[in-house]
């Protein structure tokens, strides 16, 4: 019976072995075709991909469809699903069957949420679209849409400056916006936001990203033309700068984003844990007894019935990022062969990613392993009252465990920007990469403020 039952456990298992794929390899042929700038290609595949037009997926689909349309030129096709998936996110949080489920199986098959900083990105994306379909006004109320979003942030984080309570670069973008609809009041409160979150943190960096001189640059120009003498002088002392003001170019200003590489994706890690208690409760702790973490009983545990000589070793399978690396060649730009000042990042999405991550890793570690716990005590429960169900459900068990490893992974892993003057009539504007023109672009100046993004993948 004792050999029966192993052979059959075996037999079950065998699925495991072809079950464990990450999310990214399940979506490789869609992002392969990204990443050699097959985009239609890129297109098909996305549609064809039963894993990311799933239920529980859908948000992935829809920005990973908004994001390949937007590359596609396909801009007003692009927002319709940008919009979904704003609606989306702005819809109910996971009801108590998407939780049960997560917990009776992994978090892959729950509904995805999508990340925080993933959210402020589809703005980013909708306001360049609609700016690009001429539709200036449906731009700026993306623009008022990013304060709400980090409103949000911020009660989320009760705006603490050591967590990702902001997102600056969503603020310089709305600062932008504002500007080019010469709405110069709420441009300056915009950019103060954005610099004020620099100057709060150490080295005045926020999430992998240094104080832009453009920023800086952006707004005491604000404060200057709105007349504001004492906040010129205050952020000349904060800053350490003294501020001239330049001419203005008689064509206007091209405002270039610049995106570079690809994002992070996530993959599995497996890690080893056992129950302990002490006198303030049950814990979960690793083999070197380095981490510790407490039993989150909202999940449905019992303490009163809890018994550490109940269960063995728990295996927890957590994600982590994988950065990908950069290429090297830092971006320039030239106007006319003429060549034009300093590239600033303003937003570093790898950093973000992996930081973020790690800071809610505590909080994940818990509840993760508080969902095995559930999944330990019922399998003790069948086995008290039949060893061979109890070993059944132990396997499927095993079998289902799996990290979620999804995320936007289409996105660039960092955005630079740089402001160029443009003279009335034609501009010839090039993009290079370590001296080698990577684009070149013709832009009409008109003496107003444009926008254009240019993407390389690797």
């Amino acid at each position: 019976m004792f050999k029966y039952r192993q052979a059959w456990i075996a037999w079950l298992l065998m699925p495991v072995f072809f079950s464990c794929a990450t999310y990214h390899e399940r979506a490789q042929s869609y992002y392969d075709g990204l990443q050699t700038n097959n985009y239609q290609q890129a297109e098909r595949s996305l549609d064809k991909n039963k894993l990311i037009q799933a239920r529980r997926n859908r948000l992935l689909y829809y920005m990973e469809k908004g994001y390949v349309s937007h590359l596609l030129h396909q801009y007003d096709t692009s927002n319709t699903y940008f919009n979904l998936a704003d609606n989306f996110t702005e819809g109910p949080r996971n009801g108590a069957w998407d939780i049960a489920v997560g917990t009776l199986t992994n978090p892959m098959m729950q509904t995805y949420r999508g990340e925080d900083f993933e959210i402020f990105l589809v703005h980013y994306y909708k306001a360049l679209n609609y700016l690009y379909l001429g539709k200036k006004e449906d731009a700026l109320v993306e623009a008022r849409r990013i304060t709400l979003s980090n409103n949000e942030q911020r009660d989320k984080f009760n705006d603490k400056s050591s967590r990702y309570s902001q997102d600056a670069f969503a603020l310089i973008i709305q600062g932008l916006l504002y500007e080019g609809d010469n709405d110069i009041n709420n441009a300056f409160i915009s950019y103060r936001n954005a610099a004020d979150l620099f100057l709060r943190q150490p080295n005045h960096t926020y999430y992998g990203v240094a104080l832009p001189l453009q920023l800086q640059q952006d707004l005491l120009r604000m404060a200057t033309l709105l007349g504001f003498t004492d906040q010129v002088t205050e952020y000349q002392q904060k800053l350490g700068i003294s501020y001239q003001a330049q001419p203005v170019s008689d064509g206007g200003e091209l405002v270039l984003f610049l995106e570079n590489g690809t994002a992070p994706y996530k993959k599995q890690d497996d890690y080893f844990f056992t129950l302990i208690k002490n006198e303030a409760g049950f814990f979960f702790t690793n083999s070197s007894k380095l981490i510790t973490v407490p039993v989150n009983f909202s999940v449905g545990i019992d303490a009163s019935k809890l018994s550490v000589s109940d269960f063995n070793v728990f295996r927890l399978a957590m994600p982590s990022y994988v950065v990908r690396p950069l290429a090297n060649a830092q971006f320039s730009v030239t106007v006319d062969s003429v060549a034009m000042g300093m590239v600033n990042t303003i937003e570093d999405i790898n950093y973000i990613a992996t930081n973020t991550l790690s800071e809610r890793a505590l909080k994940d570690i818990s509840l993760a392993l508080s969902r095995l716990l559930v999944k330990k005590i019922a399998e003790k429960q069948v086995k008290d009252k039949n060893q061979t169900a109890g070993d059944i459900l132990q396997a499927v068990n095993l079998l289902v465990e799996k990290a979620d490893t999804r995320n936007w992974q289409s996105l660039p892993a960092q955005i630079s920007y740089i402001r160029v003057p443009l003279k009335k009539g034609e501009n010839k504007v090039e993009i290079k990469t370590g001296g080698n023109t990577a684009a070149t672009i013709t832009v009409q100046g008109n003496g107003g403020l444009q926008f254009y993004n240019y993407r390389r993948m690797q």
